[in-house]
């Protein structure tokens, strides 16, 4: 076990976890300021978007850029200097760091490097969409984007198809479309909210239920980052509406059988069986293998 007193001077190198505007930039705190102007380096994802936040708040801080793609050089080289005493803020382009961000990885580095981790708290798109949404805010699982394939995206779905929670997503404005069309197809026409723009001038919410919600982005389109907050499942739902049952007159062999011949892999279509069957999967591989 580790114990950290973040306030107590260590004499070393610190990351601190720095919440930034979502858009409006008004919405940056006093704290964050203060602490971007102290540290010796800013981490950030794009070194252009971040040098007008400082610009706006009068700061010329160094930045040094930490994203997708170099995350591993770059985070060695952050850990490195943390390490030889310097100061690091780590932020995103908007928001909280390390949701649905690269950031998570240095985060976690740090730690383990024995570098004190401090979070200055900000703005978060996922808490802001979820308390205006109009539906239940907690419990809520926050899922943040889902994966861009089809048959990925479905497998996440099927994953929180059954869980009580109110559901938040990320989708960026070309894909929104497709992941509605799969949300509807596994989760159900469940109420839900969007609101795009969140804090900028053209915010905008759709609220209704995922096929509302789609109707209205195929007849009018969109623009902007979005967030989806969907109804979680109905824990009354009686057990014949909760879990699957149109397999049951199927054996395993035409149950395996039926995923192939929906475009799954035999290794896919005999996890997705027994998943379903709540069956090891070993048991389905065995007796799907010695009949074929």
């Amino acid at each position: 076990m580790d114990r950290q007193k973040s306030f107590e001077e260590n004499g070393g190198g610190k990351l601190y976890v720095v919440g930034t505007p979502i858009g409006n930039l008004g919405d940056g705190s006093r704290r964050m300021r203060d602490v971007l102007a102290a540290v010796d380096g800013i981490a950030c994802e794009d070194t252009r978007h971040t040098r007008k936040l400082l610009t706006h708040l009068g700061l010329s801080s160094s930045l040094i850029s930490y994203h997708e793609h170099n995350r591993h050089k770059r985070g060695e080289e952050l850990i490195r200097r943390m390490l030889e005493g310097e100061t690091f803020a780590l932020v995103s382009d908007a928001g909280m760091p390390a949701l649905s961000d690269p950031g998570e990885e240095l985060v976690r580095d740090a730690i383990e490097a024995g570098i004190p981790v401090v979070s200055i708290p900000g703005p978060n798109a996922a808490l802001a969409a979820v308390v205006a949404s109009g539906l239940p805010p907690q419990p809520f699982l926050f899922i943040g984007f889902l994966p861009r394939n089809n048959k990925e995206r479905v497998r996440e779905l099927e994953r929180w198809k059954r869980v009580p929670a109110t559901l938040l997503f990320y989708e960026s404005p070309h894909r929104v479309t497709a992941m509605l069309k799969d949300v509807s197809h596994v989760l159900g026409n469940r109420p839900a909210a969007m609101v795009r723009e969140l804090t900028k001038r053209h915010e905008e919410w759709l609220r209704g239920d995922v096929n509302s919600l789609l109707s209205a982005l195929e007849e009018t389109g969109v623009r902007g980052e979005l967030t989806l907050v969907v109804s979680g499942a109905d824990p009354d739902a009686e057990q014949e509406d909760a879990e699957p049952s149109w397999w049951a007159p199927l054996s395993i062999i035409q149950h395996v059988d039926y995923h192939i011949d929906q475009g799954l892999s035999k290794k896919e279509a005999i996890q997705r069986t027994a998943r379903e069957r709540s069956v090891p999967k070993r048991d389905v591989y065995n007796t799907y293998h010695r009949a074929t």
